[in-house]
């Protein structure tokens, strides 16, 4: 099952951190888009800004997700990340072939015993109406094994998934 994998990647760690989780994901028959593991093509003649590209490849890998992996710890939802959230949501809603959002929230600074401010509502919102907030790797790979395993039967011939 292709998933989009979403998190913040401006940090050494936050991009180490989301690759070994996309190596356990892979361990597991989760096909994970990461986008600072996605090859960056450059095309001759592209006349494209840095963020046109970025917006380009990214949607890419969103468009061809069955589900979604967002990492939320932080004192806030990185931006990127929320809109990826958004995407994602907008295109489950006219897709029924789309299984949901897991989102990853580990970080103690933003949980209700923590120092910060809680996850944003409406960010939120938007995961809960679609999927689920894990505080666990194991939890969100439990989450994602189950809806490829619903792909799964949903792509067997009638017969077979009646059986």
């Amino acid at each position: 099952m292709k998933i989009y994998f979403a998190g913040p990647l401006f940090t050494e760690y936050e991009r180490d951190y989301i690759s070994k989780c996309a190596q356990v994901l892979r361990l597991n028959g989760i096909d994970p888009f990461v986008p600072h593991e996605s090859p960056k093509v450059q095309i001759p003649g592209d006349q494209r800004s840095r963020p046109k590209r970025c917006f380009d490849n990214d949607f890419g890998g969103i468009y061809q997700a069955k589900a979604m992996l967002a990492i939320l710890n932080g004192t806030e939802v990185d931006d990127g990340t929320a809109s990826e959230i958004g995407i994602f949501y907008a295109l489950l809603q006219s897709d029924p072939s789309r299984k949901g959002i897991v989102a990853l929230h580990n970080d103690y600074r933003t949980n209700p015993n923590g120092e910060g401010k809680g996850i944003n509502s409406f960010v939120l919102g938007c995961i809960q109406k679609v999927g689920v907030v894990v505080r666990t790797l194991d939890e969100a790979v439990e989450q994602l094994k189950t809806w490829k395993a619903e792909l799964d039967v949903e792509a067997l011939p009638e017969t077979e998934a009646t059986k």
